[in-house]
Protein backbone atom coordinates (compact mmCIF):
# COMPACT_ATOMS: atom_id res chain seq x y z
CA UNK A 1 0.00 0.00 0.00
CA UNK A 2 1.08 3.31 -0.78
CA UNK A 3 1.25 6.34 1.81
CA UNK A 4 0.87 9.84 0.01
CA UNK A 5 1.04 13.26 1.90
CA UNK A 6 0.54 15.84 -0.94
CA UNK A 7 -1.99 16.92 -3.05
CA UNK A 8 0.63 16.71 -6.05
CA UNK A 9 1.76 13.74 -5.62
CA UNK A 10 -1.63 11.93 -5.01
CA UNK A 11 -3.15 13.00 -8.46
CA UNK A 12 0.15 12.29 -10.51
CA UNK A 13 -0.33 8.92 -8.54
CA UNK A 14 -4.12 8.79 -9.92
CA UNK A 15 -4.12 10.19 -12.79
CA UNK A 16 -3.32 6.26 -14.18
CA UNK A 17 -5.77 4.76 -12.35
CA UNK A 18 -9.24 3.92 -13.09
CA UNK A 19 -12.24 2.86 -11.32
CA UNK A 20 -11.19 4.75 -8.12
CA UNK A 21 -13.38 3.69 -4.93
CA UNK A 22 -12.38 5.84 -2.10
CA UNK A 23 -13.07 6.41 1.78
CA UNK A 24 -12.60 9.23 3.44
CA UNK A 25 -11.67 8.69 7.29
CA UNK A 26 -10.64 10.61 9.93
CA UNK A 27 -8.32 7.36 11.50
CA UNK A 28 -8.64 5.63 14.86
CA UNK A 29 -9.62 2.72 12.28
CA UNK A 30 -12.49 0.21 13.80
CA UNK A 31 -13.88 -2.70 12.04
CA UNK A 32 -16.42 -0.50 11.01
CA UNK A 33 -13.83 1.17 8.56
CA UNK A 34 -12.51 -1.88 7.44
CA UNK A 35 -16.12 -3.39 6.60
CA UNK A 36 -15.87 -0.07 3.85
CA UNK A 37 -12.48 -1.37 2.68
CA UNK A 38 -13.96 -4.19 1.60
CA UNK A 39 -17.22 -2.83 0.35
CA UNK A 40 -14.70 -0.46 -1.68
CA UNK A 41 -13.03 -3.09 -3.11
CA UNK A 42 -16.67 -4.72 -4.99
CA UNK A 43 -16.91 -1.42 -6.46
CA UNK A 44 -13.30 -0.38 -7.66
CA UNK A 45 -10.56 -1.24 -9.09
CA UNK A 46 -8.35 1.01 -7.55
CA UNK A 47 -8.82 1.55 -3.36
CA UNK A 48 -7.88 4.82 -2.08
CA UNK A 49 -8.70 5.34 1.62
CA UNK A 50 -7.74 9.04 3.47
CA UNK A 51 -6.76 9.34 7.21
CA UNK A 52 -7.08 13.60 8.06
CA UNK A 53 -8.66 14.48 11.41
CA UNK A 54 -10.75 17.65 9.70
CA UNK A 55 -10.35 20.63 12.24
CA UNK A 56 -13.21 22.53 10.37
CA UNK A 57 -15.63 19.84 11.57
CA UNK A 58 -14.95 20.73 15.34
CA UNK A 59 -16.59 23.34 17.35
CA UNK A 60 -14.82 25.25 19.90
CA UNK A 61 -15.31 22.83 22.98
CA UNK A 62 -15.05 19.32 20.85
CA UNK A 63 -12.53 16.95 21.07
CA UNK A 64 -10.36 18.01 18.28
CA UNK A 65 -6.76 18.08 20.43
CA UNK A 66 -7.64 14.73 22.24
CA UNK A 67 -9.27 12.97 19.03
CA UNK A 68 -7.18 9.31 18.82
CA UNK A 69 -4.55 9.37 16.20
CA UNK A 70 -3.19 5.71 15.52
CA UNK A 71 -1.44 6.28 12.19
CA UNK A 72 0.71 3.39 12.08
CA UNK A 73 -2.18 1.17 13.06
CA UNK A 74 -4.66 2.43 10.87
CA UNK A 75 -2.46 1.91 7.74
CA UNK A 76 -1.59 -1.54 8.66
CA UNK A 77 -5.42 -2.18 9.12
CA UNK A 78 -5.67 -0.35 5.80
CA UNK A 79 -3.33 -2.60 3.97
CA UNK A 80 -4.01 -5.89 5.55
CA UNK A 81 -7.41 -5.13 4.36
CA UNK A 82 -6.06 -4.56 0.48
CA UNK A 83 -6.40 -0.55 0.03
CA UNK A 84 -4.23 0.25 -2.94
CA UNK A 85 -3.31 4.12 -1.19
CA UNK A 86 -3.99 5.86 1.90
CA UNK A 87 -3.75 9.83 1.75
CA UNK A 88 -2.51 11.87 4.96
CA UNK A 89 -2.03 14.99 4.26
CA UNK A 90 -1.48 17.69 7.09
CA UNK A 91 -3.61 20.60 7.85
CA UNK A 92 -1.82 22.92 5.79
CA UNK A 93 -1.57 20.89 2.69
CA UNK A 94 -5.76 20.42 3.18
CA UNK A 95 -6.13 24.00 3.89
CA UNK A 96 -3.59 26.54 2.44
CA UNK A 97 -4.44 29.75 4.56
CA UNK A 98 -3.52 27.46 7.90
CA UNK A 99 -1.22 29.16 10.17
CA UNK A 100 -0.52 26.51 12.43
CA UNK A 101 -3.67 27.67 14.39
CA UNK A 102 -6.09 29.02 12.68
CA UNK A 103 -7.98 28.44 9.35
CA UNK A 104 -7.65 31.90 8.22
CA UNK A 105 -10.34 32.85 4.91
CA UNK A 106 -11.14 29.58 4.46
CA UNK A 107 -14.04 28.91 1.84
CA UNK A 108 -17.05 26.71 3.06
CA UNK A 109 -19.81 25.39 1.70
CA UNK A 110 -23.21 25.42 2.92
CA UNK A 111 -25.15 22.26 3.44
CA UNK A 112 -28.66 21.75 3.09
CA UNK A 113 -31.14 23.35 5.29
CA UNK A 114 -31.05 19.78 7.50
CA UNK A 115 -28.04 19.92 8.60
CA UNK A 116 -28.90 22.47 11.27
CA UNK A 117 -31.14 19.80 12.44
CA UNK A 118 -30.17 16.90 14.64
CA UNK A 119 -26.53 16.52 15.33
CA UNK A 120 -26.40 20.14 13.49
CA UNK A 121 -28.58 21.89 15.79
CA UNK A 122 -26.13 21.08 18.83
CA UNK A 123 -22.54 21.12 16.42
CA UNK A 124 -23.18 24.55 14.89
CA UNK A 125 -21.22 24.40 11.74
CA UNK A 126 -20.04 20.94 11.80
CA UNK A 127 -22.23 19.97 8.42
CA UNK A 128 -20.28 23.04 6.91
CA UNK A 129 -16.89 21.33 7.78
CA UNK A 130 -17.83 18.09 6.35
CA UNK A 131 -19.35 19.62 3.21
CA UNK A 132 -16.15 21.34 2.69
CA UNK A 133 -13.55 18.73 3.54
CA UNK A 134 -15.69 16.12 1.22
CA UNK A 135 -15.41 18.17 -1.63
CA UNK A 136 -11.59 19.22 -1.21
CA UNK A 137 -11.06 15.54 -1.40
CA UNK A 138 -13.31 14.62 -4.00
CA UNK A 139 -11.85 17.12 -5.90
CA UNK A 140 -8.03 15.55 -5.71
CA UNK A 141 -8.78 11.72 -5.76
CA UNK A 142 -11.73 12.13 -8.38
CA UNK A 143 -12.97 8.83 -7.67
CA UNK A 144 -16.25 7.22 -9.04
CA UNK A 145 -17.50 5.67 -6.19
CA UNK A 146 -17.16 7.16 -2.52
CA UNK A 147 -18.24 4.74 0.22
CA UNK A 148 -19.30 5.97 3.98
CA UNK A 149 -20.74 4.50 6.88
CA UNK A 150 -24.46 4.22 7.77
CA UNK A 151 -23.60 5.14 11.35
CA UNK A 152 -23.62 8.76 10.65
CA UNK A 153 -26.61 8.79 8.34
CA UNK A 154 -27.12 12.35 8.49
CA UNK A 155 -23.88 12.90 7.11
CA UNK A 156 -24.36 10.95 4.47
CA UNK A 157 -27.18 12.45 3.53
CA UNK A 158 -25.78 15.38 3.35
CA UNK A 159 -22.98 14.11 1.07
CA UNK A 160 -25.45 12.71 -1.21
CA UNK A 161 -26.88 16.15 -1.65
CA UNK A 162 -23.45 17.63 -2.15
CA UNK A 163 -23.44 15.47 -4.78
CA UNK A 164 -26.74 16.37 -6.20
CA UNK A 165 -25.75 19.95 -6.26
CA UNK A 166 -23.33 20.08 -7.59
CA UNK A 167 -23.35 17.53 -9.92
CA UNK A 168 -20.60 15.39 -9.13
CA UNK A 169 -20.47 12.08 -11.14
CA UNK A 170 -19.21 9.74 -7.85
CA UNK A 171 -21.89 7.45 -6.79
CA UNK A 172 -22.30 7.58 -2.77
CA UNK A 173 -22.39 3.81 -1.43
CA UNK A 174 -23.82 3.55 2.41
CA UNK A 175 -21.95 0.75 4.27
CA UNK A 176 -24.11 -1.28 6.84
CA UNK A 177 -23.52 -0.09 10.74
CA UNK A 178 -21.22 -2.59 11.87
CA UNK A 179 -22.05 -2.89 15.70
CA UNK A 180 -20.39 -4.81 18.89
CA UNK A 181 -22.26 -8.13 19.77
CA UNK A 182 -23.94 -6.01 22.14
CA UNK A 183 -25.57 -3.85 19.84
CA UNK A 184 -23.75 -0.77 20.47
CA UNK A 185 -22.49 0.58 16.79
CA UNK A 186 -18.79 0.44 16.52
CA UNK A 187 -17.38 4.37 16.79
CA UNK A 188 -13.90 5.86 16.91
CA UNK A 189 -15.64 7.72 20.25
CA UNK A 190 -16.18 4.27 21.91
CA UNK A 191 -12.61 4.33 23.12
CA UNK A 192 -13.43 7.28 25.66
CA UNK A 193 -15.98 4.87 27.22
CA UNK A 194 -15.04 2.91 30.88
CA UNK A 195 -15.44 -0.44 30.73
CA UNK A 196 -18.87 -0.13 32.59
CA UNK A 197 -20.17 2.65 30.32
CA UNK A 198 -19.02 0.58 27.12
CA UNK A 199 -21.63 -2.34 28.42
CA UNK A 200 -24.64 0.84 29.26
CA UNK A 201 -23.58 2.42 26.16
CA UNK A 202 -25.88 -0.61 24.05
CA UNK A 203 -29.07 1.13 25.83
CA UNK A 204 -28.99 3.64 22.77
CA UNK A 205 -29.19 1.01 20.28
CA UNK A 206 -31.85 -1.02 22.29
CA UNK A 207 -33.96 2.57 22.78
CA UNK A 208 -34.09 3.18 18.87
CA UNK A 209 -34.88 -0.97 18.36
CA UNK A 210 -37.90 -0.49 20.69
CA UNK A 211 -39.16 2.59 18.63
CA UNK A 212 -38.88 0.48 15.07
CA UNK A 213 -40.78 -2.46 16.75
CA UNK A 214 -43.59 -0.53 17.90
CA UNK A 215 -43.41 1.20 14.53
CA UNK A 216 -43.48 -1.72 12.72
CA UNK A 217 -46.79 -2.86 15.42
CA UNK A 218 -48.68 0.19 13.76
CA UNK A 219 -47.90 2.54 16.47
CA UNK A 220 -47.57 5.75 14.62
CA UNK A 221 -47.34 8.15 17.53
CA UNK A 222 -44.08 9.01 16.96
CA UNK A 223 -43.64 12.00 19.56
CA UNK A 224 -44.54 9.83 22.42
CA UNK A 225 -42.38 7.27 21.07
CA UNK A 226 -39.64 9.36 21.07
CA UNK A 227 -40.31 11.43 24.39
CA UNK A 228 -40.79 7.40 25.79
CA UNK A 229 -37.40 6.78 24.77
CA UNK A 230 -35.56 9.81 25.39
CA UNK A 231 -37.46 9.28 29.04
CA UNK A 232 -35.71 5.71 29.53
CA UNK A 233 -32.21 6.73 28.49
CA UNK A 234 -32.37 9.81 30.67
CA UNK A 235 -33.16 7.59 33.35
CA UNK A 236 -30.39 5.33 33.30
CA UNK A 237 -27.88 7.92 33.01
CA UNK A 238 -28.03 9.48 29.34
CA UNK A 239 -27.50 13.33 28.28
CA UNK A 240 -30.07 13.25 25.59
CA UNK A 241 -29.45 15.32 22.74
CA UNK A 242 -32.31 13.53 20.40
CA UNK A 243 -34.34 10.87 19.37
CA UNK A 244 -36.11 11.66 16.06
CA UNK A 245 -37.89 9.39 13.78
CA UNK A 246 -37.10 10.71 10.22
CA UNK A 247 -38.75 9.72 6.77
CA UNK A 248 -35.22 8.76 4.53
CA UNK A 249 -35.44 10.50 1.71
CA UNK A 250 -35.61 13.96 3.20
CA UNK A 251 -34.82 13.30 6.52
CA UNK A 252 -37.80 15.42 7.20
CA UNK A 253 -40.00 14.69 10.65
CA UNK A 254 -41.92 11.21 10.08
CA UNK A 255 -45.80 11.37 8.80
CA UNK A 256 -48.07 8.52 8.71
CA UNK A 257 -47.84 8.37 4.82
CA UNK A 258 -43.99 7.69 5.31
CA UNK A 259 -43.13 4.05 5.05
CA UNK A 260 -39.28 4.02 4.73
CA UNK A 261 -38.37 5.60 8.03
CA UNK A 262 -35.44 6.41 10.15
CA UNK A 263 -35.16 6.96 14.07
CA UNK A 264 -31.86 8.35 14.49
CA UNK A 265 -30.87 9.14 17.93
CA UNK A 266 -27.73 11.21 19.99
CA UNK A 267 -26.87 11.28 23.60
CA UNK A 268 -24.05 11.50 26.16
CA UNK A 269 -22.64 8.55 28.45
CA UNK A 270 -20.38 10.18 30.47
CA UNK A 271 -18.54 13.42 28.13
CA UNK A 272 -18.49 10.99 25.50
CA UNK A 273 -21.77 11.62 23.05
CA UNK A 274 -22.97 8.51 21.06
CA UNK A 275 -25.06 8.43 17.84
CA UNK A 276 -26.92 6.12 15.97
CA UNK A 277 -29.54 4.77 13.64
CA UNK A 278 -31.94 2.48 12.47
CA UNK A 279 -33.70 2.42 8.78
CA UNK A 280 -36.09 0.16 8.42
CA UNK A 281 -40.27 0.44 6.35
CA UNK A 282 -43.10 0.55 8.44
CA UNK A 283 -45.03 -1.66 6.51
Amino acid sequence: MQRIHTANELRSTLNTKSNIAFIPTMGNLHDGHIALVSLAKQHGECVVASIFVNPLQFGPNEDLANYPRTLEADCKRLADAGADIVFIPSVKEMYPDFDGEHLNQTMTITPPSIAAELCGASRPGHFAGVATVVMKLFNLVMPQVAIFGKKDFQQVFVIKELVRQFNLPIQIIAGDTVREPSGLAMSSRNGYLTPTQKSEAAQLHQCLANIVHAVKQGNTNFTVLENSASQTLAQQGWLVDYVSVRATDTLKPATNQDKELVVLGAAKLGSTRLIDNIDFCAK
